[in-house]
């Protein structure tokens, strides 16, 4: 790049820093984290794919959680009470059942306590001023003890909902986690309450997968619902062919940025691929692993960053952060330790 394009790249980068990134990208922070990058052309590329992230910063997840209620969970409600209703308009009487639905209603995040899904709820609660006991954790939903019936606390609930910052790939919401686990015994039971998932963002790829999941072969859905606040299309696959980032681009340009991203992400994940499992990898099992990740899990590709965390579904030059120095990332990962 020329020096003009270069210093357009920094000063898009200042403006975005000063106006909505909450000062998490200073100068000094992009230049340290410049040092990553091995030659000039690599620390240009670096630089465009930063000027195109994506930051959403404390006070934007807390007006996306206020769409979250209003538009995914609230609005359904009151169109389905005015059809019950005949049409009705009266909003003493749809806020009053709306009020009893709610009630009936329990919330839960996605994860253990200290993910960032449960993490959300405490946010979402204040923004939406909803009652502190219509929170609980999966354990609560059901008593312990058999016959499987729902606790005392939650006997007339009819609708749980499961609360997400992100959906990239669909893998925590299917897999064997306290989620499945929690939707699996709910199936169960004679009375089923409606089962959401609604998240912050989704990718379209990864909200397919969710919808589509099944308890087991020819079983019922894990979900009645699934939304997504913003669904994140093909466009914002950094490296995909309607990518958004390099439509005035050479594909040359976009060639070179996507293997520059694609050899530092293998040997980020190189690193730390080994602790997702309590077993030893097979060496192939794990080549695969890697390249599968090495441009974000899932190969999602995203140039995304969240105030609370970024996700590793994003390129991992932006995240990767360890404690032996290998790297200095420019939007932190707070990445989970298992054992």
């Amino acid at each position: 790049m020329d020096e003009k394009e270069l210093k357009t790249l920094y000063d898009k980068i200042d403006t975005l820093n000063g106006i909505l990134w909450e000062n998490r990208a200073l100068r000094p922070s992009v230049n340290e984290w410049l040092k990553n990058f091995e030659t000039d052309e690599e620390k240009d590329a670096a630089l465009f794919l930063l000027s195109n992230c994506m930051y959403f910063s404390n006070s934007s997840i807390r007006a996306i959680l206020r769409a979250l209620y209003r538009d995914k969970y609230r609005a359904p409600i009151i169109q389905q009470i005015r059809e019950d209703k005949g049409g009705i308009i009266d909003d003493d009487v749809i806020n009053g059942e709306f009020h009893n639905k709610l009630l009936k209603t329990r919330f839960l995040g996605v994860g253990n306590p200290s993910e960032s899904g449960v993490h959300l709820l405490y946010y979402f609660r204040q923004e939406n001023k909803i009652p502190r006991n219509l929170f609980i954790h999966t354990d609560d939903l059901l008593k312990p003890s058999e016959p499987l019936e729902l606790s005392e606390k939650c006997k007339d609930v009819e609708q749980v909902v499961f609360i997400d910052d992100l959906c990239g790939s669909g893998s925590q919401a299917i897999r064997e986690t306290n989620v499945k686990r929690c939707v699996s015994k709910l199936r169960q039971l004679e009375r089923c309450p409606k089962i959401s998932y609604l998240m912050l963002f989704g990718t379209k790829d990864g909200i397919k997968v969710v919808r589509e999941a099944k308890l087991n072969e020819g079983g019922p859905h894990l979900f009645d619902e699934v939304e997504a606040v913003m669904e994140l299309n093909e466009s914002y696959r950094c490296f995909s062919k309607e990518s958004r980032y390099f439509k005035n681009k050479s594909k040359e340009f976009k060639d070179s940025v996507r293997a520059m991203s694609y050899r530092y992400g293998k040997m980020l994940i190189d690193k730390i691929v080994d602790r997702d499992y309590s077993r030893k990898l097979e060496e192939s099992e794990r080549i695969e692993l890697i390249e599968h990740r090495a441009l974000g899990f899932g190969d999602c590709q995203l140039l995304l960053a969240l105030h609370h965390n970024t996700p590793n579904n994003t390129l991992p030059i932006i995240w990767f952060d360890e404690d032996d120095d290998t790297w200095i990332p420019i939007f932190k990962r707070y990445n989970k330790v298992y054992r």
